[in-house]
């Protein structure tokens, strides 16, 4: 029988996730809908083992496999797709700003302290055509943030790691005060406290843009557009879906405990639970036209908010940003 959800869209975050707009449905019972197979190996490859060296510091072993995603499912588009040291990203060359960015975090990988963010810069993705890229002087006095969906805090253990978290094909424009450097750095610090729970823990973040209820009755997807000319798009909303392995290997038949969380592209008070922007996996997947889990059965899917209290904890982030390198701030 078909499930209708409704979540309805608003300018502000203070009044919780209730507030956030789009009519969802999807059939139980039914298997998931053919997807697009994963990349070839040659294209996706876990943290190498060995490389060469820079600057006297030989880069990490492969302690972390973010091409481990790809056990649950393909979530959808390869166009512009990167296969960094931390994560592996998907470009929107239309809205300019992220698909889709996977990550793998183990309180191994977090022990690391190699990678010092003040040591990186902000950089353009000279892999993406020129025409589609996104560049530094988009953002420049544009009133936004350059957001990471890879936390450059999740590849310290690494200085190349944090340094290919700094690819504008990584970003996208986020509120500052009261989000990117607020509720959002406290849910990607929530991210990371829960390697003291799971052995392994994957992330897949991304922006969405999301349909407003107008004066008139209908609803609208409105979305800002900054640049020069302007061509990044700024969301409505971000999601991170997190997974909760037993293992750090991806085990076909082990179960997996899962967590999805919509938020605002604006100001969140800090005493908002996150429990409030708690969606289906479902939801997100309706909202972006991907298929996040295509290939994990319900009987292996279990809450994470049911095994780990899901909540903030509030903390003081670094509020200077690093340098840019090829124009703008």
């Amino acid at each position: 029988m078909a499930k209708a959800m409704l979540l309805i869209a608003a300018a502000s975050a203070s009044a919780g996730a209730a507030v956030t707009a789009i009519i969802l449905g999807r059939r139980d019972g039914q298997p998931p809908a053919p997807t697009l197979p994963p990349p070839s190996p040659s294209a996706v490859k876990p943290t190498p083992t060995s490389t060469s060296t820079e600057n006297g510091q030989s880069v990490s072993k492969s302690i972390i496999d973010p091409s481990g995603w790809f056990a649950y499912g393909a979530p959808g588009p390869t166009n512009d797709l990167a296969s960094r040291t931390s994560f592996i990203s998907v470009y929107d060359r239309r809205m300019r700003n992220p698909a889709w960015v996977a990550e793998h975090i183990t309180a191994e990988s977090l022990s690391g302290s190699k990678g010092d963010r003040k040591n990186s810069a902000f950089l353009e993705d000279h892999s993406v055509p020129e025409m589609f890229r996104a560049k530094l002087k988009d953002y420049f006095r544009s009133g936004y943030d350059r957001g990471h969906m890879a936390p450059a805090a999740d590849a310290k253990f690494n200085q190349q790691a944090m340094d290919e978290t700094f690819y504008l094909t990584n970003m996208s424009p986020q509120v500052g005060e009261g989000f990117n450097r607020d509720y959002w750095a406290h849910l990607e610090d929530f991210c990371r406290r829960l390697t003291g729970k799971y052995p392994s823990i994957r992330v897949i973040t991304g922006p969405l843009y999301l349909p407003k209820l107008g004066g008139d009755g209908k609803y609208r997807v409105s979305y800002e557009v900054i640049g020069s000319p302007p061509n990044v798009a700024v969301p409505t909303h971000f999601y991170k879906i997190i997974l909760g392995e037993s293992a750090v290997t991806p085990n076909p038949g082990a179960p997996v405990a899962i967590g999805a969380f919509v938020l605002p592209n604006a100001p969140i008070d800090n005493k908002t639970p996150l429990t409030e922007f708690a969606v289906p996996v479902e939801m997100i997947e309706k909202a972006s036209g991907l298929d996040f889990l295509s290939l994990v059965p319900t009987e292996r899917r279990r809450s994470l908010c049911r095994e780990v209290d899901c909540s903030i904890l509030v903390r003081e982030f670094p509020k200077r940003p690093p340098k840019a390198v090829g124009g703008g701030k």
